[in-house]
């Protein structure tokens, strides 16, 4: 289940003239019956709510005052999520005349058009206070205060995520908990604006248009508008046209293979930092400790030890929290055991959350393995929201990768990869074509479109590339891959292992060595070919361009090209 959690607001929602038809309120027990979660988020005070709306038992939150105020039906219990309304403010609006004027536990309330004088007022006795419209009404709430930070607070409490929530409203202040959610909806009724930036449009105008979504919610979990919903795409790379190939953040798995050293693990790091960065939770088993270093992400274990499940589980409790689970102090006989006892466990958390959105699977040939039946059947094949990385697709259990819907081939051989996960599922060889790849592209199939394989550029993992800075700036490239100074007549074999001896070589030399590689374009070359960096090579060869400049003034030029991209503090 995608949507754990209805918020909806009251006034032009779920109210029509201030009431809530019978119709609505069954559709809304339907609902809660179903195992999702209701909020109400309201600009209303709470003792104004009560007084019109008999049936708050219905929700698990009620957010009042425009997100200023937290209140509990099943115990009573209220939080003020904001400062209470300054004393000097209230008096002033008394003495402009300001009326109605209501005062509640953090807002200010009052109605247009008096908008013009509270503002006035605000201005002139040195406040911060916002001024918030909807529609007639006019409020004055703390500065970062608004329907969306209060629906941050009661999702907190319930230990879900925004992701796993839908909302509908019909206002102007409604806009900071709609665009908070994964799914946003607007009454048939709502302003122009509100419905501009829905997702999606009810039929249906207050009151009704809710019974609608609840429908909706109950028959497909809003599956036939997961289309709408493109923006939460999670980039895997770009295509040769240029064109963004992207999976669904939700309903869709991933299966990265290839063999050792192919760069699996730097193409599942670039996928997750998309993941990270949309808000999504993770959690990644990782067997070789390779994925300390993601965004978000709490790494639990160590060489001494793997974490317990229940440190696992605590962790993931909050939806801000990501975990690495770091295998590399079990052995390695042990770790299919262990995996078939965490993972019960996670996909118990997401049956009652929707969480962890993505679940990472490294060597999952090895934890997932098709001759280990209890780790087959434990594996649902419905499960999706999943990465599994391999050397070799068809050593996985069939009923993991029956869930796959992109194939990432990486190395030098894809066409191995791609007809080993064709071949476990019962499916035809993708065609492929034989022509070499340029070396950082990777082969992308989309198993379920029919359609032939896609070469791309996959987005790389900020921590990443900061590696590999480090790898070219300090480290070494190997010997075949270095950098030669041998000058015209070959007389030397002065050998550059990364950027930094390259500099110091480039310092020493003689001009006429200098000179003779950067004529040829070999320093342009090796900055392209193997320091991966083309803005480096370009500079390169504008230098070499320049014919004027003396083989100091060029040295100097390339060296404050490196120096700039290596060695300055970023």
């Amino acid at each position: 289940m995608r949507y754990h959690a209805l918020a909806c607001d009251y006034d032009g929602t779920l109210a029509w003239e201030g009431s809530v038809s019978a119709h609505v309120i069954d559709a809304l027990h339907r609902l809660k019956d179903s195992g999702r979660k209701l909020l109400l988020v309201t600009g209303r005070e709470l003792g104004d709510l009560k007084a019109v709306f008999h049936n708050l038992e219905l929700f698990d939150r009620v957010v009042a005052e425009n997100g200023a105020l937290l209140y509990r039906p099943a115990t009573g219990e209220q939080k003020v999520l904001g400062e209470a309304p300054p004393e000097a403010l209230v008096e002033r609006l008394r003495a402009l005349g300001v009326q109605p004027l209501s005062v509640g536990a953090s807002i200010i309330a009052t109605v247009h058009p008096w908008e013009t004088t509270v503002v006035r007022a605000i201005r002139d006795l040195g406040f911060e206070h916002q001024v918030v419209f909807n529609k007639g009404s006019v409020m004055v709430l703390p500065p970062t205060v608004n329907k969306g930070t209060g629906l941050s607070a009661a999702l907190d409490e319930l230990m879900l995520s925004p992701h796993n929530t839908v909302a509908i409203g019909d206002a102007e202040n409604d806009h900071a908990f709609l665009s908070l959610c994964e799914c946003s909806i607007a009454v048939a009724d709502a302003l122009p604006v509100v419905k501009q930036r829905a997702d999606l449009v009810t039929r249906a105008g207050s009151g009704e248009g809710v019974a609608e979504l609840a429908e909706r919610l109950l028959s497909d979990d809003l599956a036939s508008i997961a289309h709408l919903l493109e923006r939460h795409d999670v980039p895997l790379g770009t295509a040769a046209d240029g064109r963004a190939v992207k999976v669904r953040a939700y309903g869709e798995s991933v299966l990265i293979a290839g063999p050792s050293g192919s760069g699996k693990s730097t193409v599942t790091m670039g996928f997750l930092e998309g993941v990270a960065e949309g808000g999504y939770q993770f959690c990644v088993i990782d067997p070789e400790g390779d994925y300390g270093s993601v965004d978000r992400a709490v790494a639990l274990g160590s060489n001494d030890g793997p974490p317990t499940p229940d440190e696992v589980l605590n962790l993931l409790q909050s939806p801000a929290h990501c975990a690495v689970v770091n295998l590399t102090g079990l052995a390695l006989q042990d770790r299919p055991g262990y995996f078939a006892r965490l993972f019960p466990r996670l996909q118990e958390l997401r049956a009652h959350t929707g969480r962890p959105h993505w679940v990472v699977v490294d060597e999952a040939h090895h934890l997932l393995p098709m001759e280990r039946e209890s780790a087959s059947q434990a594996f649902p094949p419905e499960f999706t929201g999943l990465v599994l990385v391999t050397v070799e697709p068809s050593h996985v259990a069939r009923n993991a990768l029956a869930t796959v819907d992109w194939v990432v081939a990486v190395g030098d051989d894809p066409g191995k990869s791609l007809n080993g996960f064709a071949n476990a599922v019962g499916m035809a060889d993708p065609a492929l074509p034989t022509s070499r790849l340029p070396e950082g592209d990777v082969w992308v199939w989309s198993a379920r479109g029919g359609a032939p394989p896609v070469r791309i550029r996959p987005v790389e993992a900020r921590a990443e590339h900061l590696r590999h800075r480090r790898k070219y700036a300090e480290g070494d490239v190997g010997d075949d891959r270095s950098f030669y100074f041998r000058g015209a007549a070959g007389k030397l074999n002065l050998r550059a292992q990364n950027l930094l001896v390259f500099l110091q070589i480039a310092e020493g030399i003689d001009d006429e060595t200098w000179a003779f590689h950067l004529a040829r374009g070999d320093y342009a070359r090796w900055f392209r070919d193997v320091i991966k960096d083309p803005d480096l090579a370009a500079e390169s060869d504008q230098v070499a361009r320049q014919t004027a400049l003396s083989p100091n003034e060029s040295r100097e030029r390339i060296a404050e090209a490196i120096r700039a991209r290596y060695t300055n503090p970023t």
